[in-house]
């Protein structure tokens, strides 16, 4: 039977990418399900070659005319991933039958603000699969998407020479302060990683990654900036080891199944968003293919997202980072695999 779906997520690139088994769920299990989503325009590269997504819709500031737009699909059911006043509108507006994902806000709140864990321990993936229980739909163990474009796929001369036959690559952005190791403290990392290194972020982090790169020039090199986000992500392909902070390319990095060092400052694994494969490909090893790096200090989480600077200034969790654990967990991944 024909039925389709409106599926609603602004942001960002993580949680976009943790949302991808719904689609592929939705669309395997479900015959004749068309599939329509909704998220930012800024973030039309995470999903655009998603081959279980029928149509797209972008919101870019003009709300009412995406509404406008939606109400011309006369969809069967909405699919609410994000839960904020945007989405809450659009159901209003198209009042058809809506599943919408447990944020689990209050639980958060507790945490982050008065310390005391009361989440659940389901990860941010299942639940956002939970939303199709009505339809039958379960969780197919096969983790989450990402879809590279052939035309953002990275050349072999887009990387030194010294790197083409493996590299670790560390993810040293991210969109809040305080989810970021400081530059010292990156620089002792990369100095103690007895292998080849790419450093990977956007345009905020070209200095900080060039300071960084500048201690030892043949073994870092610093790739902030220089590549879009299929380009990096494919980037992550080709890595043997991905270090990262809580951002969108710990999670692409997952996708790939790749080996992931997660790296926690403000925000935590406790907040059931740690890295996430998949059980199948978790039941071929005997230990996880990640670790959770972070302190679990008094203050920790102090934010579900990050924030722009410590509230309490003294940014411990970054500042007494183990980063020679890190560097171990690494180099024993890297042994593993």
């Amino acid at each position: 039977m024909f039925m389709k779906f409106l599926i609603i997520r602004f942001s960002s690139i993580g949680d976009i990418v943790l949302t991808t088994p719904v689609f592929r769920c939705l669309k395997k299990q479900v015959p004749g399900a068309e599939i329509h989503f909704v998220t930012k325009q800024s973030f039309k590269i995470v999903t655009a070659t998603n081959p279980y997504i029928d149509k797209f819709f972008y919101f870019d500031n003009d709300l009412d005319l995406l509404i406008d737009e939606l109400k011309q699909e006369n969809y069967d059911y909405i699919i609410d991933l994000h839960k904020n006043f945007r989405s809450i509108k659009i159901r209003q507006a198209l009042k058809k039958k809506t599943y919408a994902v447990n944020k689990l806000s209050v639980q958060k709140f507790i945490l982050t603000r008065l310390k005391i864990n009361i989440m659940p321990g389901v990860h941010i993936t299942q639940r956002s699969l939970n939303t199709l229980r009505r339809f039958g739909v379960k969780n197919d163990g096969l983790g989450l998407d990402y879809f590279i474009p052939e035309g953002d796929c990275i050349k072999t001369e887009d990387l030194p020479t010294s790197h083409l036959s493996g590299f670790i690559a560390i993810v040293i952005g991210a969109n809040h302060f305080t989810k970021k190791l400081p530059v010292y403290k990156l620089k002792e990392l990369c100095s103690l990683l007895d292998y080849p290194v790419i450093l990977l972020g956007g345009k905020e982090e070209v200095s900080a990654g060039e300071e960084i790169a500048a201690a030892d020039p043949v073994k870092i090199y610093n790739a902030c900036g220089k590549f879009n986000l299929n380009e990096s992500a494919d980037i992550v392909r080709r890595s043997h080891v991905v270090i990262s902070h809580d951002t969108g390319l710990q999670y692409i990095a997952c996708a790939f199944k790749k080996p992931v060092v997660a790296v926690w400052g403000s925000t935590s694994p406790e907040l059931d968003v740690e890295p996430y494969y998949g059980e199948i490909f978790l039941k071929k090893f005997s230990e996880p293919p990640y670790k959770n790096i972070y302190l679990k200090l008094w203050c920790q989480p102090c934010s579900k997202y990050g924030t722009k600077k410590c509230p309490l200034g003294h940014f411990n969790c970054m500042n007494k980072m183990p980063v020679k654990e890190i560097a171990e967990s690494a180099m024993s991944h890297l042994k593993r695999w």
